[in-house]
């Protein structure tokens, strides 16, 4: 199982690179293929919503087939196969459905993980292992911030791409080989999605986590590009080093977040504190949207650092789901935590639009308010629910 879990972290590092490297790509496409800000918010979007769609079949078929042939099928067809349309394309339709068929691909990536760590480990540890997950896949990305700009300047967009596709292909191969089903749960219980919508206590969780990894996952996976440059005049090199410390801030707090529910025997009262913070810090930089360079470098650094709470909320909701139904739970969750930011990408794209032609700093105060209204509304909402630790 170890191998197979190496290997599964692996892919989860093409997983978080794919959802965060149009950033560093935003004015190499604008360039190429005529690609805007909004069509660049519109293919993020559609990533992240055929993400979060996929996580209803893949959680039945985490359930009913076991994780090995899910999540090694899924990459190889949607993986490989949309890096690969995204190193031919011509016009930004063809970027959104290379968007689209890697959200596919990339869908049953962690989810495989949580399944099998849900199944073969402790509940006590869930929360730490799904963390170290996190922060361990995290690290593309980073290969998404200064090393792409770095091989997009030595060899193209195109040529980076293409070789991604081979890489995705091999991962999923080396799926196939290395990863164990676990045994598959004896239950006289069947059970569906709509036992797990029965349950009130997730009721008051899903909304913050719809909310709650949508400022960093956007602003890390696009907006940060077309701010920096936009504000600031930064260049596709510049950017990367700044989106570099953003994405070094998020696996920071990822690791951070992971065993506070133990050491404070409380996760509801950590997730709360975090995510507020991350609210005010998101209203700060729409005060001091242009103040300075390092000034909105650290203050992304920030949202990226405290926004890190996605393990942590995983395991809260976990803690309410039956053994039976750990694939359809977990994958409901994420469908909310990957579909929230898939709303919010296709949300903030008009907002950009409407209000590009007020000022270079008035599309990007927007943003960055909508974000912070939006999780100060989860984090009201999520202060009502019930606590857990396992």
């Amino acid at each position: 199982m170890q191998a197979g879990l190496v290997v599964l972290c692996l892919a989860y590092v093409l997983s978080q690179f794919f959802r965060a490297f149009l950033a560093v790509l935003s004015l190499d496409l604008e360039h190429d293929i005529g690609a805007s800000p909004e069509d660049l918010a519109f293919a993020s979007g559609l990533w992240f919503l055929v993400f979060a769609a996929m996580q209803i079949p893949v959680g039945w078929a985490l359930d009913r087939v076991g994780p090995r042939l899910t999540a090694a099928v899924l990459l190889l067809v949607g993986g490989a196969g949309g890096a690969g349309l995204f190193a031919i394309a011509t016009s930004p339709l063809h970027i959104s459905v290379a968007m689209g068929l890697i959200g596919v691909g990339c869908s049953p990536v962690l989810m495989a993980s949580y399944f099998i760590f849900a199944r073969e480990y402790p509940p006590a540890r869930f929360a730490t292992l799904a963390a170290v997950m996190l922060g361990v896949g995290s690290v593309g990305n980073l290969v998404a911030s200064y090393p792409t700009a770095l091989a997009v300047e030595l060899m193209g967009w195109r040529a980076t791409m293409a070789g991604l596709a081979v890489v995705s292909a091999a991962i999923a191969a080396g799926i196939w080989l290395s990863v164990h089903d676990p045994a598959k749960v004896e239950t006289d219980h069947k059970g569906s999605l709509l036992d797990l919508l029965k349950e009130p206590a997730l009721w008051l969780i899903l909304p913050l986590m719809l909310v709650a990894y949508a400022p960093s996952a956007a602003l890390r996976g696009l907006w940060a590009g077309p701010y920096l440059s936009d504000v600031f005049g930064l260049g596709t090199t510049q950017i990367g080093t700044a989106t570099l410390v953003m994405g070094a801030a998020m696996i920071a707090g990822t690791f951070v977040y992971g065993p506070l529910d133990r050491m404070f025997g409380t996760r509801k009262w950590v997730l709360l504190g975090g995510n507020a913070l991350c609210a005010a810090a998101l209203g700060l930089l729409c005060l001091w949207i242009d103040s300075g360079i390092w000034i909105s470098v650290l203050l992304l650094a920030l949202i990226g650092f405290l926004g890190a709470s996605f393990p942590l909320i995983m395991a809260h909701g976990r803690a309410f789901v039956p053994p039976h139904l750990v694939g359809r739970g977990v994958t409901l969750l994420n469908l909310f935590g990957i579909g929230g930011v898939g709303i919010s990408q296709f949300v903030t794209g008009r907002i950009h639009a409407a209000t590009v032609e007020t000022g270079s700093t008035a599309p990007y105060t927007a943003i960055f308010g909508f974000f912070a209204v939006t999780l100060a509304i989860g984090c009201v909402i999520y202060l009502f629910s019930q606590d857990s630790v396992d």
